[in-house]
């Protein structure tokens, strides 16, 4: 189905990324202007620390309106470091079945632990459907 099953073919290059200690709103602006659903957070040599997702922040403001204290912090105390990633030239099949089964929109692309990439649900569909309209 696909013309090639190396990530590096449909991976997102350079994504936007945020420092850990940045603002929280500096981060909400980036993911609002950029229309993407979260940020990868890396230190100044881009070794990727975790990620900021748009219901991190989500949450952080609600939390923060029911408790009706708003002096939000840095992106580090809101981040996931938890993160499943993947490698530059890994199978495009196996990191779409790891995205459906941990239910994630979007995976860091990693080289030695620097972030090259990243891949979301949208660019894998995209690649589907360009494969299938060259083929018609």
């Amino acid at each position: 189905m696909l013309k090639s099953v190396d990530l590096s073919h449909y991976m997102e290059p350079d994504p936007e990324a945020v420092a850990p200690s940045a603002s929280l709103f500096a981060a909400m602006d980036i993911i609002l202007r950029e229309g993407i659903s979260g940020l990868c957070v890396v230190d100044e040599k881009r070794r990727l620390l975790g990620v900021l997702s748009e219901m991190d922040c989500l949450k952080t403001i609600l939390s923060c309106t029911y408790n009706d204290v708003c002096n939000l912090g840095m992106v580090a105390d809101y981040m996931t470091t938890e993160v499943d990633v993947v490698q530059r030239h890994a199978d495009v099949v196996n990191v779409a079945e790891l995205m459906l089964k941990n239910s994630r929109r979007r995976m860091p692309v990693v080289e030695n632990g620097i972030l090259v990439g990243q891949v979301t649900c949208r660019r894998l569909l995209r690649a589907v459907r360009d494969f299938n309209r060259s083929t018609v």
